[in-house]
């Protein structure tokens, strides 16, 4: 498999504070990497460099590179709307539009200057796995959708835009069983057509759809590799009691 994403002696500050410390770590296509480690560890912050969301703090300071099959994202001739059409993202908690279920799906299209009809809304709602549940409502405000179904909207009006790389920050934390089982379904669904980073504090989670899973605490990768061995031979021992539940 070929690596979509990479980041190379990433650190990143807010202020004086480094919150991010010589990152490497390479993401290939077509697999979900689940982002681990606890609260106020890096992942976010990891997370969100992908798709220069960091460029919205006027104190975030960024050494290293990031790079989309080799292409630097930070090179500042890259358009940050070009990025974020290739590297999409979303959000711990569902942010439809307050719009109808139709103009959440075809908005990024409109701003980006893309062709778009009821054909593309339709591929995209099938690909969210939501399509058969508002094939009769598209005119309906999004708002009046369920919180798993605005989470499965939100997938959708990412992958409308065919994006290369799709972020996650805790989609489903918001969510009850039932929709959390319906999301990590459709993410590993999703992974045939597109590259995964998803950040979760639900190690059960991790262990049913991530390929790869990487661990951070204070801001440093402490281990990485495939799922299975991470969780059932770590090397770490940081990791370890992490996984164990001996701290969070």
């Amino acid at each position: 498999m070929k690596i979509k994403l990479s980041a190379e002696h990433l650190n990143i500050s807010f202020g004086t504070k480094q919150v991010l410390k010589n990152i490497n770590v390479s993401f290939q296509e077509h697999e979900i990497t689940a982002l681990i480690g606890p609260s106020g560890c890096g992942k976010s912050t990891l997370l969100r460099s992908f798709n220069r969301m960091h460029d919205l703090s006027p104190d975030a300071k960024i050494d290293g590179s990031i790079k989309l099959e080799g292409l630097d994202l930070y090179d500042k001739r890259f358009p940050v709307t070009e990025i974020r059409k290739r590297i999409g993202m979303v959000f711990q908690k569902a942010n439809p539009f307050p719009k109808s279920i139709y103009e959440n799906i075809t908005y990024g299209l409109k701003i980006n200057n893309l062709p778009y009809d009821k054909g593309v809304v339709e591929k995209a709602l099938r690909e969210a796995f939501l399509w058969d549940e508002v094939k009769n409502d598209l005119k309906m405000p999004a708002t009046r959708l369920s919180g798993g179904q605005q989470q499965r909207l939100c997938i959708a009006r990412a992958v409308a835009l065919r994006p290369e790389v799709i972020l996650m920050d805790e989609p489903c934390s918001a969510l009850d069983p039932i929709s959390t089982l319906k999301i990590e379904e459709l993410i590993t669904h999703l992974k045939e057509k597109y590259t995964i980073l998803i950040v979760t504090h639900n190690m059960q989670q991790a262990q049913r759809i991530a390929d790869k899973t990487v661990f951070m605490y204070l801001g440093e990768i402490k281990e990485e590799g495939l799922t299975d061995q991470i969780f059932n031979h770590p090397v770490n021992e940081v990791t370890a009691n992490y996984i164990n539940g001996k701290f969070g």
